[in-house]
C-alpha cells in the first residue's frame, strides 16, 4: 500500500505516484491511466475500460458474422 498526497497546481489537483508504482504499471510521463469505480473502491489501471467494452462487442459480432466478414475482406 502506498500513501499519496493531493496537491493543488493551478486550477487542478494532482497526486504524485512513487517510482515503484510507475514501474509496476509500466508507465511514465505522458502515459494515460484510467480510474474506474468498482464495488470495492477506485481502481487505477492502464487499460481503457471503454476500449475493452468495444472489443467485447466486436468479438461477439465478428463471431456471429464470421462468414460475411470473410467475404467482405475479399
Amino acid at each position: 500500500m502506498y500513501a499519496v498526497k493531493i496537491q493543488k497546481v493551478g486550477e487542478s489537483f494532482v497526486i504524485t505516484l512513487p517510482e515503484e508504482v510507475l514501474q509496476q504499471l509500466n508507465v511514465g510521463e505522458g502515459d494515460s491511466l484510467f480510474l474506474t469505480e468498482t464495488p470495492d473502491g477506485i481502481q487505477l489501471t492502464t487499460c481503457n475500460p471503454e476500449f475493452d467494452k468495444a472489443m467485447k462487442a466486436y468479438r461477439k459480432i465478428s463471431e456471429k458474422y464470421k462468414n460475411a466478414l470473410r467475404e467482405l475482406a475479399k
